[in-house]
């Protein structure tokens, strides 16, 4: 595994092997921790408490951090923020840096720390050198779209079978509050390419790789660079590298990865599984994956109406990536021996998360769907193929995707374009060469001196967005919120986007 991380990772032997295991001093170390969020806020504490010297940087000086201040200064870190403390590196020398998932590589001050030959490492290696004697199963997920869902799903799977389990990682609780967390026996873990990017060691029990379409290009600078990043979550699995028969990309990342001996491919599809794989006979769920019969028989699993139930759509037939996320969570579920009964309880456990698909209203024959999460084409494009007509809500930062394909596939479907984001020349570019006949109302953005607070300006993009739909949907028509882009142009996230969607749907007269 050394020699592994060090052809991965060339700083690998400059790791302080002192950050193995929880309780290790690391007294005489000075490391640098990036992010005052959910990320570098524990990781600052918890590397404080075991003695390191530890300065905390972060170009955000407006937020309100008194609490967790008071909680950093009771162990010394110092603490610096607004644009000069991350105009470079800080004074003096360091042994470590660990970077919060958001921190592209080519920020100045993680540029300079690569130029200076430091280390740097994200929450997800952090997590897997300090879990010690923790022995939890790491079940890892990761993909363009589907992995806040399939992580759910999982979670509730592995709660259904009596275990002491937990959702965390880009979910739930931070991995590394999670990995510390005494009792716990497996860890449902979300992965996002960012945290992958700054991952060399881990070795998860298995894995999944849900779909790969190109997203993040901005931040990774490529596609080919996502899908690296997104390819690390299965070097080095134990047991189960679990990847999706209908994207061949999932699979070529699998045969390419370096694993340890004894781990196994398994396909998940949403059409008649062949061995090795987990898949759909008629309304069933099926296994010829994990028994002894798989050449020659599949063991039921769950059923269609218990994906329905956990895609929050009782009585009907769910869409293929929901039968598709239930399956990859199932293949994780089953790689540790969850029996078939616990991972249909778990589906009928399940609830659905927040601003994914989520009916916020029927109102005079119209449906009011909040998708919010959905922030890339891939995304936004199963929550388009699961409706119709649909007036749809749609714009925000692009992160440099081509959305033509998106327009072309759904433009029998789609009914208006209400266009929201600062920039839409991206979408608008694709609408005309992919859907020219399309109506589209443009929602202007509020200047900056509009209004002072920025979440006011986005409750008045959001209201007449909403207002506009109203105008144009007739009984029997989805409005559908799924942006296909990110949200912090306007708004301060995705939840917040979403919430306020719902907000103005509840205030539309006659409500």
């Amino acid at each position: 595994m050394a020699d592994d991380l060090a052809a991965d990772y060339p700083l690998a032997d400059r790791i302080p092997a002192a950050l193995s295991g929880p309780t290790s001093s690391l007294a005489g170390l000075r490391i640098l921790v990036t992010g005052f969020g959910v990320t570098g806020f524990p990781a600052a504490v918890h590397l404080a408490e075991r003695g390191a010297e530890v300065v905390l940087v972060d170009g955000d000086a407006t937020k309100d951090m008194a609490e967790k201040t008071a909680i950093l200064e009771v162990f010394d870190v110092d603490i610096r923020r607004g644009p000069e403390a991350v105009a470079g590196l800080p004074e003096g020398t360091f042994d470590l840096v660990v970077t919060s998932p958001g921190w592209t590589p080519d920020q100045p001050v993680l540029a300079a720390a690569i130029a200076a030959g430091i280390p740097i490492i994200g929450e997800v290696e952090l997590a897997w050198r300090i879990r010690g004697t923790n022995d939890a199963a790491w079940l890892a997920i990761t993909g363009t779209n589907g992995k806040t869902t399939t992580t759910t799903m999982l979670e509730s799977m592995l709660l259904a079978a009596g275990l002491r389990a937990k959702a965390c990682g880009n979910i739930g609780a931070p991995l590394l509050e999670a990995v510390l967390e005494p009792g716990l026996e497996v860890l449902a873990i979300e992965l996002s390419s960012f945290q992958l990017h700054w991952e060399f060691s881990m070795s998860a029990t298995s894995a999944v790789v849900l779909n790969l379409a190109p997203d993040h290009v901005d931040w990774h600078g490529s596609v080919d660079a996502y899908a690296r990043d997104k390819a690390k979550i299965y070097e080095h699995v134990r047991d189960a590298c679990v990847y999706n028969v209908a994207d061949a990309a999932t699979k070529t990342m699998v045969e390419n990865a370096e694993v340890v001996a004894g781990a196994r491919a398994i396909g998940f599809t949403t059409g008649i599984p062949a061995p090795g794989e987990l898949g759909v006979v008629d309304d069933l769920l099926v296994d010829r994956a994990f028994i002894p019969q798989r050449y020659t028989a599949a063991a039921e699993i769950a059923s269609l109406a218990d994906v329905a139930r956990a895609a929050g759509t009782p009585g009907q037939r769910p869409a293929d990536h929901q039968i598709a996320n239930a399956l990859a969570a199932a293949a994780l579920a089953r790689s540790i021996d969850v029996p078939g009964q616990a991972i249909a309880a778990g589906l009928k456990n399940h609830a659905l998360g927040a601003h994914r698909m989520v009916t916020v209203a029927e109102t005079d024959g119209v449906r009011w769907v909040d998708d919010s999460k959905a922030t890339n084409t891939h995304a936004a494009a199963a929550s388009l193929a699961s409706f119709d007509p649909i007036v749809w809500i749609a714009g925000g930062l692009p992160k440099g995707a081509d959305f033509t394909e998106l327009f072309a596939a759904n433009a029998d479907r789609l009914k208006a374009l209400i266009l929201i984001g600062v920039d839409d020349a991206a979408f608008r570019a694709a609408a005309a060469a992919g859907a020219p006949d399309l109506d589209i109302v443009r929602i202007d953005p509020l200047p900056e001196d509009a209004a002072a607070d920025p979440a006011v300006r986005g409750a008045a993009v959001m209201d007449a967005a909403v207002a506009a739909a109203a105008t144009i949907a007739v009984p029997g028509d989805t409005v559908l919120l799924a942006p296909a882009a990110a949200s912090m142009d306007q708004f301060l996230n995705y939840s917040t986007r979403g919430e306020l969607f719902a907000h103005a749907v509840e205030q539309l007269p006659g409500r």
